[in-house]
């Protein structure tokens, strides 16, 4: 009889699958014995970079750094500003030749400006890519030093869903940041 439901290979079949059952439940078993000796912590790495204080000694070093470029911009939008309202309060006594004059002027200002905006921006964006590449250099560091001290088997932290306090190792890391900011490193 060839029927398509042979009892033979229904039963091999079977058994495979209950040999695959069964390889998983004793791996599934065999990982909980392991997971019960294993110490796991967890870093919430936002709150971290929010409140290291070299964050925001980063933020200060970045303000004064660009603080004077920011101020030549807003000068400049001023000046662009006044100039359009002298241009609109005198465009019916001025000549045509001074008139077309003060707006090829201005619009050359609003170009240099637009271009010296775009600069700034790039380079504050460059600069504040350092900064925060270097903190976390230094956040990295600081957990793997917690971790090898502490005897940690695994330290989780951005992609988990929940951490309990009891392994939530993230205000550690803040006082140990503080410590090392304290003593200037």
């Amino acid at each position: 009889m060839n029927s398509v439901f042979n009892t033979r290979t229904i039963n091999r079949k079977a058994t495979r699958i209950l040999s695959l059952v069964a390889v998983v439940l004793l791996g599934m078993s065999a990982s909980a014995a392991m997971a019960v000796n294993l110490k796991i912590g967890y870093v919430n790495s936002v709150k971290v970079i929010e409140q290291a204080p070299q964050a925001k000694a980063a933020l200060a070093r970045l303000d004064k750094e660009f603080s004077p470029r920011d101020k030549k911009l807003v000068n400049s939008r001023e000046k662009i500003k006044s100039l359009e309202a002298e241009l609109d309060k005198n465009s019916l006594i001025l000549k045509e030749s001074e008139k077309r004059s003060k707006e090829r002027e201005l619009l050359i200002l609003k170009r240099d400006v637009r271009r010296a905006a775009q600069e700034f921006r790039e380079d504050y964006n460059l600069r504040r890519n350092e900064e925060l590449a270097a903190l976390q250099k230094l956040v990295y560091k600081t957990i793997i030093n917690i971790a090898k001290k502490q005897k940690f088997d695994l330290i989780l932290h951005e992609g988990a869903i929940y951490a309990s306090d009891k392994i939530d190792i993230t205000d550690r890391v803040l006082v140990n940041l503080r410590g090392k900011f304290k003593r200037g490193k």
